[in-house]
């Protein structure tokens, strides 16, 4: 156990050894929308359901629209909704929606789809990809920022927020789960997203996934970890309003935190409001 404890910090090592990371590259941001929301409502596509007057996809694709850093946005959707979103993104000037394409049966197969179709497109090894699951409305644009810039450093980050409760691992014994371990506190997380990557890193653990018949990954940086374990993932400070709308039993509160975010205001002064903190954000990245 030691020795592989000593293999795995010494490849840690050698990948923040490495000469730095490239920076003027492609941030592409690959929003996935193309679940079926069977836990939702199989009738009511969830990320078209409105939530503080906009549809919850809206809310994701402006996010990353509205960020300076993000060159690129890809959106994965299925079939049934392709023709409602393209007309949200043509409607609502999203500029920087470079594509709009098909995703698979399960998220890992929607993520390799848009990898592929940036393959296709030419882009550059040491571009940044962060990929965010549609349905988490409310992505914050400092962890937005956090990802690209934690590229700078490491080849893989994720948006993560302490575990406020203690995490017990288990194993089956029976019928029943017993607990295995109890891992301390101030190391357990809570996965979000954006999941955010260099393109070639991505796409290698994702090739070595694909011949493993045990591959079945919830999120992207699991196949990173699993699949690339040399490879350090950072962790970047999410936040509890950073919510995945699953059921219905969600959208009451996200309503709140719509509520909480527009405060009241009406969409002309909520543009402004935008405004204003975009043309912020641009003054700090000139000094």
């Amino acid at each position: 156990m030691c020795e592989k404890s000593d293999d795995f910090q010494n490849d840690v090592t050698a990948q923040q050894s490495e000469q730095p990371l490239p920076t003027d590259v492609p941030v592409v941001a690959v929003v996935l929308a193309a679940g079926f929301g069977t836990r939702f409502d199989p009738d009511n596509p969830k990320q078209l359901v409105s939530v503080g007057g906009k549809e919850i996809v809206l809310w994701s694709i402006e996010a990353f629209e509205h960020n300076p850093l993000v060159s690129d946005i890809v959106v994965v959707v299925n079939p049934r909704v392709h023709e409602q979103v393209e007309n949200l993104i043509v409607a609502n000037g999203m500029s920087k929606v470079r594509m709009v394409i098909e995703g698979g049966a399960e998220r890992s197969d929607s993520t390799q789809i848009a990898l592929q179709t940036l393959a296709d497109a030419g882009i550059p090894d040491d571009a940044k990809v962060l990929i965010h699951d549609a349905v988490r409305p409310f992505v914050e644009q400092s962890a937005i920022r956090g990802c690209v810039e934690t590229l700078n450093q490491f080849r893989a980050a994720t948006v993560a927020v302490p575990s406020t409760d203690t995490v017990l691992l288990t194993r089956d014994l029976g019928d029943r789960k017993i607990i295995s371990s109890v891992p301390e506190r101030p190391d357990t997380f809570r996965a979000q997203t954006p999941q955010a990557f260099r393109f070639s890193t991505i796409r290698e653990a994702y090739a070595k996934a694909v011949g493993d018949p045990d591959f079945h990954p919830t999120d992207d940086t699991r196949v990173v970890v699993d699949y690339l374990p040399g490879t350090p993932v950072a962790i970047v400070a999410g936040a509890d309003t950073n919510l995945k709308i699953t059921t219905l039993a969600d959208i009451p509160v996200a309503e709140n935190i719509a509520s909480n975010l527009t405060q009241g205001m009406s969409k002309e002064e909520a543009r402004a409001r935008m405004h204003a903190m975009l043309s912020g954000a641009l003054d700090q990245m000139r000094r």
